[in-house]
C-alpha cells in the first residue's frame, strides 16, 4: 500500500485556542505543521515550546502564505480577523480550517464561501461540538427514531467563566464579535440546527448587560486583559481587570423557527456558578436530554413512556471518557479535517454551510434583541452556494 499524502500545515494565530493545532503534527502519519504566524512574538515562542520541535514563525501571516510548500492553513485569530485572512488564504490556493465562527457578519460568511467555491479549495470550518461524544450519541438517538419526529428543542448554556473569558478581552466589543450570542452561542445554534434537522428562518430574542458593566475596575487599553479562568474569581461582581469597553450583552435569549417547522430556543447567561450546556429534544414519540457535556462526566437520558415525574428516564446511557482535549472532540475534528485534505471520501459531520447558518442565526438574533425584539428573517445562501458545498458534507 502506498504511503498517504504528505501533507503540510502552516498556523495563523498561535495564542490561546492555537495551542489546539498541535493536535495537527503527525510526522507519523506524514502530516507536518511546519510554520506559525502571529504578531505576538511571544505567543509564537510559546507555542514552539509546546509544539517540542522548530518551527518557521513569522509576524506576518501573507509571509507564511507565501510559501509553495504550505498545503493547508489553521486560521485561530480573533473572529473579527476571520474574513480577510480566510479570504487571503483560499485565493493564495491554500485549503483552510476556519475556527469558528466563520465571520462575524453574514456577508462576510458568504464572501469566504465564494472564495473558496471560485478558487476551487477546500474550507473546513471547526464547529468541534459536533464531535463531542454526548451530540453524537444525542443524534444517534434522533437518527434512530427513538423520540418519533422532532418537533421542538431548547438549549440552556451555563457559562460561569464568563466574566473570565469574554469580559476582559476583545470579546466585550461588538465591533469584534458582534455579540457574545453570536461568539459563543455559534457552537449551540449549530447543534440545535444538526438535532432538528433544519436551519433557523425566523428569530426573536431579547438579551441585556445586566452584571458586568457594574464592574469598574478596568485593565487600561494598552494592556493585554486576563482571559484565562480562575476558579477564585466568585462571586461574578468581585471580579477586576476587565476589558475598558464592554458593549455586548451577558445574557441572552433567543427563539427560533427552523425551515422545517421546528420551534426551537437558545438561552447563554454568562455569570452563573456552574459550566455545561443543557439540550432537550422533544419529538412525537419522546425526549432526550443530557446531563453534563463532557465525556466521563455525562449521561443522556430517554422518556419515550408514558407517566408522571421520573428523574432516571426510560433509558440512561452513560458517555464513557475519550482522550484528548475538549472531551476527545479535537483529536477527532483535527482526524476528519486531514481525511478531507486527502480525499479519502465521504461526507464530513462538519459543514461550512451549517457554519454560515449559524452566524447568520446569531447575527439575525443580535439584530432583533437591539430593536426591541422584532422578529427578523434569515436570508438564504445562495442556491449556488449551497450545492457546491453540499456534497461534501453533513448539512
Amino acid at each position: 500500500m502506498n504511503d498517504p499524502k504528505e501533507l503540510r500545515l502552516g498556523l495563523i494565530g498561535a495564542g490561546r485556542r492555537g495551542a489546539f493545532a498541535q493536535y495537527i503534527h503527525q510526522p507519523e502519519n506524514h502530516v507536518y505543521l511546519t510554520a506559525a504566524a502571529d504578531t505576538d512574538a511571544a505567543a509564537l515562542k510559546t507555542f514552539q515550546e509546546t509544539l517540542g520541535h522548530d518551527i518557521d514563525l513569522t509576524l506576518d501571516y501573507h509571509e507564511l502564505l507565501a510559501r509553495p510548500d504550505i498545503d493547508a492553513v489553521m486560521i485561530s485569530t480573533p473572529d473579527d480577523m476571520h474574513e480577510a485572512q480566510a479570504i487571503d488564504a483560499l485565493e493564495a490556493g491554500k485549503s483552510v480550517y476556519l475556527e469558528k465562527p466563520m465571520a462575524i457578519t453574514i456577508e462576510g460568511c458568504d464572501r469566504i464561501l465564494e472564495t473558496a467555491r471560485a478558487n476551487k479549495v477546500k474550507l473546513y470550518v471547526g464547529h468541534n461540538l459536533r464531535h463531542f461524544a454526548v451530540m453524537r450519541k444525542m443524534k444517534e438517538l434522533i437518527d434512530s427514531g427513538a423520540i418519533g419526529q422532532v418537533k421542538t428543542a431548547w438549549c440552556r448554556h451555563f457559562i460561569s467563566y464568563g466574566g473570565d473569558a469574554y469580559f476582559k478581552d476583545w470579546h466585550a466589543e461588538r465591533r469584534r464579535t458582534t455579540s457574545l450570542l453570536l461568539q459563543k452561542g455559534a457552537h449551540d445554534i449549530d447543534i440545535l440546527h444538526w438535532l432538528c434537522g433544519g436551519y433557523t428562518q425566523t428569530i426573536t430574542a431579547m438579551g441585556d448587560l445586566s452584571l458586568y458593566d457594574q464592574i469598574t475596575d478596568r485593565h487600561a487599553p494598552e494592556e493585554k486583559g486576563d482571559a484565562y479562568w480562575h476558579m477564585e474569581n466568585w462571586p461574578p461582581l468581585s471580579q477586576k481587570g476587565l476589558n475598558p469597553v464592554i458593549d455586548v450583552e451577558d445574557i441572552n435569549m433567543m427563539l427560533m423557527r427552523l425551515d422545517n417547522g421546528v420551534l426551537a430556543t437558545y438561552q447563554q447567561c454568562h455569570y452563573t456558578p456552574d459550566a455545561w450546556r443543557n439540550y432537550t429534544i422533544i419529538g412525537t414519540e419522546g425526549r432526550i436530554e443530557n446531563f453534563g457535556d463532557m465525556s466521563g462526566d455525562c449521561v443522556v437520558k430517554l422518556w419515550n413512556k408514558r407517566h408522571n415525574y421520573q428523574a432516571e428516564g426510560d433509558a440512561e446511557f452513560v458517555i464513557p471518557e475519550e482522550a484528548g482535549s475538549h472531551g476527545g472532540a479535537d483529536p477527532k475534528i483535527i482526524a476528519e479535517f486531514i481525511r478531507c485534505l486527502r480525499d479519502e471520501g465521504g461526507p464530513t459531520i462538519t459543514s461550512p454551510v451549517s457554519a454560515r447558518y449559524s452566524v447568520a442565526a446569531g447575527c439575525k438574533a443580535t439584530e432583533s434583541l437591539r430593536n426591541g425584539s422584532r422578529p427578523v428573517e434569515v436570508p438564504p445562501l445562495s442556491q449556488e452556494l449551497a450545492d457546491h458545498f453540499a456534497a461534501s458534507s453533513q448539512p
